[in-house]
């Protein structure tokens, strides 16, 4: 494999050739010179693409075909000639191993000699370069192209050179018959002059030994047609896509890059750390743990401790993702002592940021290393991240700095217009500086508030604008969680299959990464699992439940959100004191992790239910409050609405039914604003009861009661409908047996066996 020549490139200097020759019309110059220019600028491939492609226009791999594309639509100086016919004639007067050395020998002419040149041409008497010539800037884009290829060729050995020519027969011959239309003197053996001079075959030893057989010269050649550089931008690019993206190397360019490289003597260094990014995103440990160290062995050898840090840091990352936390730790311990010592701030503010958020979401992991602290000593830490990469001019860990900010404001019940003000400064940042990669980010975290806020409309515009126009540089990683919040509030309204459409709009290719593909595996699992709760199918949800649990978490978010239906899911077994005693144990770690103040008032909520339901309402109400008091004072509006319920709710067991209708009367504005209908239909329930309550307080057939009544009726109404949105048949089977209680008091017996007759429907429906 040739260092930086190609039959490409070859190419290319046949048609700057043309170009300074004056043969191309004005009309064409625009489209050639791009052409050329766009091959020879630093390798920036365009993102609209699909992931992992690579066509001949972003790549300096340019077929025979681009170049007839390009040229056989533009007329040349030589009237009745295309450029296509005389960038034919440029590649087949190359008809020999010597002429191949005069092309590259001929490269001066085009070029603006130097001082030093002139003065040599005039003490030897040569004339100067034609004046109808276009003479190029020796640094200029081509100008340094021309240079660099000459200087190349002279230091390419014999075999290479071989190789080159080989290659580049191998890469013309496709427009041998194009040729033959033009030239009808050509024959087969029209590549080598000196062959067809002597009227030499195929079958013939010398061409044998010069060129081997005709069959097996396309594979002994075709490793030519790519440079070692060609190779190494590739592998960059793979790089850069799969630490920006997150996805695995594509199936094609694996195969590819698999044939290229087979049989070779050398692989490039860079090669091993793709089969590492590669085997770490499909879960091979063992694989990716080799790969590691086989490229930061050769690494190691040839810079000695420049990257040592970056070896260890790599290494923090794989031991994560696989479970090892104590290792991993340790592995990002040492990294910040190395690039503290070698004083590399950038890997430094990056490694302690890394292991800030680590700490986040594994707080049991670091107890014993002396890093993890209070909540003040986690602001600290935010506000040295922040100044250290505003002092380095690291754009996205200030931003992501502010959002942590942002994100542990929130977490502590801190005041929502700093988390906004450091959301708005992070945005302001992630759009001067072009953060296009931060901003899923930041989408979801503003998402989150809204939610909090009890906006869902605005929490799911939010994620809609993100995957509509920042998903394509986006992390795969970050468009996965905010599909996966668009499902989870598409379910809360009881849009199911909606968020199952959404869920499978996740492409498979990404599903490749085992880390992607257990988020994704276990949200779904997640909304099936609340779909079956409400529709009371308990062996289904246990079943459920079990592969949930037996899986790895993915998130702590997520890890919650399951305990979380796990609890549900005992309520609605009526296993009360095993619900209250796992209640527990997750607000003792949530107590202990600094956990989201959200999350624990949501505790504190099921708890007074499930106090309530097990015939304690006198505890249950004096939890319910502290909930609600703490759910005021951090602005967290829907767990305050759940707890106001609570309340309201133990009232109506304590046969307070005016209190309990005022609290929930209260609150359904807002309620119904949230979009929530599971919540909506508990707020109407709390209603028909409270209103049922009193019309069993005032007198048989008074105006009050029988006010209190078609109240009572309408709000049933509310609640079935809202029930039957979320699929909930134990909710729509109770407001039936209700609403058939309410005709038998007033008397309409007809409607009251018609309601009697649905509810058994529904109860059918239930499986009991």
């Amino acid at each position: 494999m040739a260092r930086y020549l190609t039959p490409s490139k070859i190419g290319l200097l046949a048609l700057i050739q043309l170009y300074t020759d004056l043969m191309v019309p004005t009309s064409a110059t625009i489209p050639i010179l791009s052409f050329i220019v766009a091959r020879l600028l630093p390798f920036q491939p365009p993102t609209e693409k699909p992931l992992g492609s690579l066509s001949n226009d972003q790549s300096s791999l340019i077929l025979i075909e681009d170049f007839q594309k390009l040229t056989i639509v533009h007329s040349s100086g030589i009237p009745g000639r295309t450029i296509w016919d005389l960038f034919l004639k440029k590649l087949w007067d190359i008809n020999s191993f010597d002429a191949l050395h005069g092309l590259f020998d001929d490269l001066s002419m085009v070029l603006v000699k130097t001082r030093e040149e002139h003065l040599r041409d005039l003490e030897q008497g040569l004339a100067p370069p034609p004046e109808h010539m276009i003479l190029l800037s020796r640094n200029s884009p081509l100008g340094t192209f021309v240079r660099r290829v000459q200087l190349e060729f002279t230091r390419v050995q014999f075999h290479d050179s071989m190789t080159l020519w080989n290659s580049f027969v191998q890469y013309r011959k496709p427009t041998l018959g194009l040729w033959r239309k033009r030239n009808p003197t050509a024959g087969p053996m029209s590549f080598d002059t000196n062959l067809q001079s002597e009227g030499l075959t195929w079958e013939d030893a010398l061409t044998c030994v010069l060129y081997g057989t005709e069959e097996g010269r396309t594979s002994s050649t075709s490793d030519g047609f790519v440079s070692t550089s060609e190779t190494e931008k590739l592998l960059e690019f793979q790089v850069e896509k799969m630490q920006k993206i997150g996805h695995r190397m594509p199936e094609g360019i694996k195969g590819w890059l698999s044939a290229l490289l087979r049989d070779k003597g050398t692989v490039p260094s860079l090669l091993h750390y793709v089969r590492f990014l590669d085997a770490w995103r499909a879960g091979d440990y063992p694989t990716s743990f080799d790969n590691l160290h086989r490229y930061f062995d050769y690494t190691m050898h040839n810079h000695d401790r420049t990257f040592y840090q970056y070896a260890l840091l790599n290494l923090a990352f794989l031991q994560a993702d696989f479970g090892c936390y104590v290792e991993a730790v340790a592995a990002m311990q040492e990294t910040i002592s190395t690039a503290r010592e070698n004083k590399d701030m950038a890997c430094l503010n990056f490694s302690l940021s890394w292991l800030y958020h680590f700490g986040k979401a594994h707080p049991v992991e670091m107890e014993g290393t002396g890093t993890r602290g209070t909540l003040g000593l986690e602001r600290e830490d935010l506000a040295f991240l922040r100044t250290k990469a505003k002092e380095a001019s690291m754009w996205s860990l200030w931003s992501t700095s502010l959002l942590s900010e942002a994100k542990l404001g929130l977490s502590s019940g801190d005041s929502v217009p700093i988390a906004f003000e450091n959301i708005l400064r992070g945005s302001h940042l992630n759009i001067t500086k072009s953060l296009a990669n931060v901003m899923g980010s930041q989408m979801l975290l503003q998402s989150s508030l809204w939610s909090r806020l009890g906006v869902t409309h605005l929490a799911w515009s939010f994620t809609e604008v993100f995957l509509q126009c920042y998903a394509e540089p986006s992390p795969l990683e970050d468009i996965l969680k905010c599909m996966c919040r668009s499902a989870y509030i598409m379910t809360e309204k009881g849009h199911y299959e909606a968020a199952r459409a959404r869920m499978d709009e996740v492409e498979r290719d990404w599903l490749r990464a085992l880390r992607l593909n257990q988020y994704w595996a276990v949200f779904c699992g997640i909304l099936k699992l609340k779909r079956e709760l409400r529709r009371n199918n308990l062996n289904v949800a246990d079943r459920l439940l079990l592969q949930l649990l037996s899986q790895p978490s993915p998130d702590p978010e997520v890890s919650y959100e399951i305990s979380i239906l796990q609890i549900e899911l005992l309520i609605r077994r009526s296993s009360y004191a095993e619900g209250l005693s796992k209640l527990d144990n997750i607000a003792t770690s949530l107590k202990e992790a600094n956990g989201d103040i959200d999350h624990r008032v949501h505790l504190l909520t099921l708890k007074a239910i499930m106090l309530h339901k097990c015939g304690r309402p006198e505890k249950g109400f004096s939890v319910a409050v502290r909930a609600a008091s703490i759910a005021l004072r951090a602005r967290l509006l829907p767990s305050l609405w759940e707890a106001i319920g609570a309340v309201a709710n133990i009232l109506l067991q304590l046969k307070d039914f005016a209190a309990a209708g005022k609290l929930a009367s209260a609150i359904m504005p807002q309620v119904l604003e949230y979009e929530n209908s599971a919540l909506s239909a508990y707020m109407y329930s709390i209603l028909v009861d409270a209103h049922m309550g009193l019309a069993g307080a005032v007198k048989r057939g008074s105006s009050k009661r029988k006010e209190c009544l078609t109240k009572a009726s309408e709000f049933i109404d509310n609640a079935f409908a809202e029930f039957s949105h979320i699929k909930d048949i134990q909710g729509q089977c109770d407001m039936m047996a209700k609403k058939a209680t309410i005709m038998h008091l007033v008397g309409d017996l007809v409607l009251a066996n018609d309601y009697a007759a649905k509810y058994l429907d529904l109860k059918r429906q239930r499986g009991e």
